[in-house]
């Protein structure tokens, strides 16, 4: 019985200290869950993501296509606009066309998803995006600067605007067939809508007043100095009689 109890004295001395180890490590999880620490890396965490579901119609197949995007937050419409203004003049394209574009491809939604599967302000296919080297078509400055520059590609390509966007639209592949604007009448109404903005974009912008010219400060012409005049003068004659009565003249100082 003794030897009994002697051996189990060590089993039970390990099971207090298990025990007490337990404990300790309870207590210092939820001091770690309650410590500041804690507190602030709840507090910069980022905003769930928001993301959009939109469902198509494959061209192709008939099937229906389901894509989910990531929606980013409103972006104001003069920061929009300083994008275009600024995107354009990089690559040599007037604003008011670009303006134009995408009045009409997207009236300004950033996260526009065509039943095509157009996406972002200026409406890039996927495969395009990805052509182009977009990483989200659905951020305006990478949207604005792709479409911009496949714009100026088309220009440079067919040396005609109305062309150009026609190969937006349908693709270069159907200009290049039909040799002029395809007749597609998708493509006809999208080309005949842009032009039509555009002509009246550059219309308004002609009537605008022009800008005061900024006041240029001038430096009045120097007065030249008033020219220095040396007057001779003379030393004064003074006259006397002597003793022997002659008449006499000096100078005087």
């Amino acid at each position: 019985m003794v030897a009994s109890k002697i051996w189990d004295w060590p089993h039970r001395g390990l099971a207090k200290v298990n025990k007490s180890v337990y404990i300790c490590f309870i207590l210092a999880v939820v001091m770690l869950a309650a410590s500041p620490m804690r507190a602030d890396d709840s507090e910069v965490r980022k905003t769930p993501e928001v993301r959009k579901t939109t469902v198509r119609v494959d061209p192709r197949t008939g099937k229906f296509v389901r894509t989910t995007v990531i929606v980013h937050p409103p972006v104001p419409a003069a920061s929009i606009a300083e994008l275009v203004e600024k995107t354009s003049r990089a690559h040599d394209v007037d604003p008011l066309l670009v303006d134009s574009v995408i009045r009409v491809e997207s009236n300004y939604d950033a996260s526009a998803v065509s039943p095509k599967g157009a996406q972002g302000l200026m409406q890039l296919m996927p495969p395009t995006a990805r052509m182009l080297g977009v990483n989200d078509s659905f951020d305006p400055a990478e949207n604005l600067e792709a479409g911009v520059k496949y714009l100026k590609y088309l220009q440079t390509l067919y040396k005609d605007d109305r062309l150009a966007l026609a190969a937006y639209n349908a693709g270069p592949g159907a200009v290049d067939r039909f040799k002029q604007v395809p007749p597609y009448p998708e493509t006809q109404k999208y080309v005949e809508q842009v032009s039509q903005k555009y002509v009246a974009a550059r219309k308004a912008n002609s009537q605008k007043p022009p800008a005061p010219a900024a006041a240029v400060a001038t430096t009045p012409a120097p007065v030249p100095p008033e020219p220095i005049v040396h007057q001779e003068t003379h030393p004064k004659l003074e006259q006397f009689v002597d003793a022997d009565g002659r008449l006499h003249l000096r100078t005087s100082q």
